[in-house]
């Protein structure tokens, strides 16, 4: 079944279309510190010709402790995001816990990305896809991805048929999760464009003392396997010096590594495409 193609700013997802690359960091952690990183970003998407979507999240409400931080929350977040839009012109992705996040939020991003956890909120998801704006879901980590089919009839019965799915691993005993590559082709059996997720799928999850650990080191190999199964974007979260990020510290890919993992993407993605 070929896919629908999904538009994203001036980005197109789908068989046949450019891979996408779904970078940033985990949470916005100062309004300077995320303009630096999409100004960056930009730069090199500009020079290596990548299709490029800016994630970044103003709450990480799915934390393992009270204590953790969790981002300067909704209304200063949107402003930085969409201040970022306006100084790089980049199209924008963020994570909505609520239902009442998703319009204030939709009128500032391209994408509401519903959280793993979250991926079974009836309410949540209806409240995203009335928006009208490109909704990524990212399977649970306790969901088959034949699942995924009911999670994209309650989109597309809420009027929505701009949907991308991605993949973050399956949990795996406890605090860990594994990469089932076999999602990718199964979910885009669905018939819409799906994203590997290379950082979260190396998480650890409550792997540390309140915190999520993580194996960073594993997910360029797990983003080259997704690309050569076939996948229509990656999603890879990065910080100019991930050991001082104060979310996914353990998983995040250094900004000096992504161009060098983009070629490869690339060049896997060419491969199979011809």
């Amino acid at each position: 079944m070929p896919t629908q193609t999904v538009t994203v700013g001036s980005i197109r997802l789908g068989q046949g279309c450019p891979l996408a690359l779904i970078a940033g960091p985990c949470v916005i952690e100062s309004r300077r510190g995320c303009l630096n990183l999409a100004g960056r970003l930009a730069e090199l998407a500009a020079r290596v010709e990548i299709p490029l979507i800016f994630k970044a999240s103003f709450d990480k409400a799915n934390r393992t402790s009270l204590d953790a931080f969790r981002g300067p929350g909704m209304e200063a977040g949107l402003e930085i995001l969409a201040e970022v839009k306006h100084r790089f012109g980049l199209p924008l992705l963020t994570d909505i816990h609520t239902e009442a996040q998703a319009d204030p939020v939709a009128q500032v991003v391209d994408v509401l990305q519903i959280p793993a956890f979250l991926s079974r909120q009836t309410d949540l998801i209806v409240a995203a896809a009335r928006t009208g704006r490109v909704v990524n879901v990212k399977k649970g980590q306790f969901m088959a991805a034949e699942d995924m089919r009911h999670v994209v009839d309650k989109l597309v019965r809420s009027g929505n048929r701009k949907i991308l799915l991605t993949e973050r691993g399956v949990s795996f005993g406890y605090r860990n999760l594994v990469a089932d590559l076999r999602n990718l082709p199964l979910m885009r059996a669905l018939g819409y464009p799906v994203v590997f997720d290379a950082t979260h799928s190396v998480q650890r999850p409550g792997g540390g003392d309140g915190q999520s650990l993580g194996d960073a080191r594993w997910a360029p190999a797990l983003a080259r396997a997704a690309v050569a199964v076939g996948c229509d974007g990656v999603f890879v979260e990065t910080a100019v010096d991930p050991r001082r990020a104060l979310s996914d510290a353990a998983n995040s890919i250094k900004l000096s590594d992504v161009e060098r993992l983009w070629r490869q993407l690339a060049g896997i993605h060419a491969l199979i495409e011809s």
